[in-house]
């Protein structure tokens, strides 16, 4: 019973946190009408959650254990229920950087606690790689309801209106609920937990966490993370302002369309599990790369006929459909990268490995979202979306540089 609640747990957290960790592009777009910030210092929002979560994940990774994983996160939800309710209290753009930066803190302990509780709670590579895309796709249908929670708030006839930021009473409110789940579930946490071993302090086991970094197979995997993510967060981030000035959607529209892309994430995820398992990680992934390169080359150019205003969903250009479907393609690549060394590491060493994942991913998002916003700024949306092309073959390389040193494919 107490296995299946904290599973509950875990992924009411986890879908909490993908609400508010991909509202950036719905919030860059309505810090843009509301608070009448440039492109360039909405970009920095991103910055402000993904920083957070690397600072937090490369300081405490390998000290939740010491502290309590569950007691953690129960800290963490605490901390993102104060800041969401901060939002419609003291709006302001400064208000919503605080958010992120404190939404950063919580999701950096969180995404460590859950994926070694998903250690704790699996005794097989295949049931870790099952649970581990289950909960990656409950994080995607939070980010879905997202789009369209956020969009209900938003007055069609006047984007700027304050009213969006009521939004947040009912996320300080889920997240409290999560939270009390928590309090309420106790769990064995002993098996990662070596903190009765007197040479395994805290200066060791970052020091450990460090030495783990430069192992050549964690090299070429953090790259392929840090690739992943700058393409997925480059496209999710600004997706939104795409829709918005390019094709010519309205505000409340471009949000909803943008929902497309979560929607494809959280099927392909969902369905991961079972394909990786037939193919093994590295076919799936590199025909997932070439796909997503493919739709790039093909949609980008019909983004580029489109110049008429949409007032309706019939007359939505075909861009606004196609664009998001890479998701589709984008899908399994992380579960199936993460459960790849996760599963094949010892419970110990996983909360190090999950810290130097989350920083990565933190890392490579913020770049994403910089990258796209400065050449968006400069250029236009399709030219920054191109350029993602560039991270797409750098992934390619770096999985297959964590193939070879990992030694023979094998199915997660």
């Amino acid at each position: 019973m107490h296995k299946t609640r904290l599973i509950i747990g875990l992924a009411l957290t986890y879908a909490i946190f993908g609400v508010l960790l991909n509202s950036v592009g719905t919030v860059i777009l309505q810090s843009i009408e509301t608070f009448g910030v440039t492109k360039g210092a909405a970009s920095s929002l991103e910055g402000f959650k993904d920083l957070s979560i690397a600072a937090t994940s490369f300081l405490l990774a390998a000290q939740l254990p010491r502290f309590g994983l569950r007691r953690a996160m129960i800290g963490a939800l605490a901390l993102v229920a104060v800041a969401c309710l901060a939002m419609p209290l003291a709006p302001g753009f400064w208000t919503t950087r605080l958010m992120f930066l404190a939404v950063g803190v919580g999701f950096g302990i969180a995404k460590v606690s859950v994926y070694s509780f998903v250690g704790l709670l699996t005794d097989s590579s295949a049931r870790h790689a099952s649970l581990l895309n289950v909960i990656e796709g409950v994080f995607m249908l939070g980010v879905l309801s997202g789009y369209w929670i956020f969009a209900a708030f938003i007055n069609p006839a006047d984007p700027a209106d304050l009213h969006w930021l009521d939004v947040y009473y009912g996320l300080a409110a889920a997240s409290m609920v999560a939270l009390v789940l928590l309090v309420l579930t106790p769990f064995d946490e002993s098996a990662v937990d070596d903190s009765a071993n007197a040479t395994h302090g805290a200066g060791a086991k970052f020091a450990e966490m460090v030495a783990l970094a430069w192992r050549p197979l964690s090299l070429a995997f953090i790259a392929a993370i840090f690739c992943y993510v700058l393409v997925e967060q480059g496209i999710g981030s600004w997706l939104p302002t795409f829709n918005r000035e390019l094709l010519g959607l309205s505000a409340q529209m471009s949000v909803q369309a943008a929902s497309i892309f979560a929607i494809c994430l959280a099927l392909g995820r969902l369905g991961a599990g079972v394909i990786v398992r037939r193919t093994g990680w590295f076919p799936l992934v590199c025909g997932c790369l070439g796909g997503m390169a493919a739709v790039i080359v093909a949609v980008l150019p019909l983004a580029t006929a489109h110049h008429a205003p949409v007032t309706g969903w019939a007359g939505a250009p075909v861009a606004a459909y196609l664009l998001p479907m890479i998701g589709l393609l984008m899908a399994p690549i992380y579960p199936a990268l993460n459960s790849a060394i996760l599963s094949a590491m010892p419970p110990r060493e996983q909360p190090a490995m999950v810290g130097l994942i989350v920083v990565f991913s933190a890392l490579g998002g913020t770049t994403g979202s910089f990258i796209v916003g400065h050449i968006f700024a400069a250029f236009q949306g399709t030219t920054a979306f191109y350029v993602l092309l560039v991270p797409i073959a750098a992934l390619a390389v770096a999985a297959t540089l964590v193939r070879r040193r990992s030694g023979a494919v094998r199915p997660v």
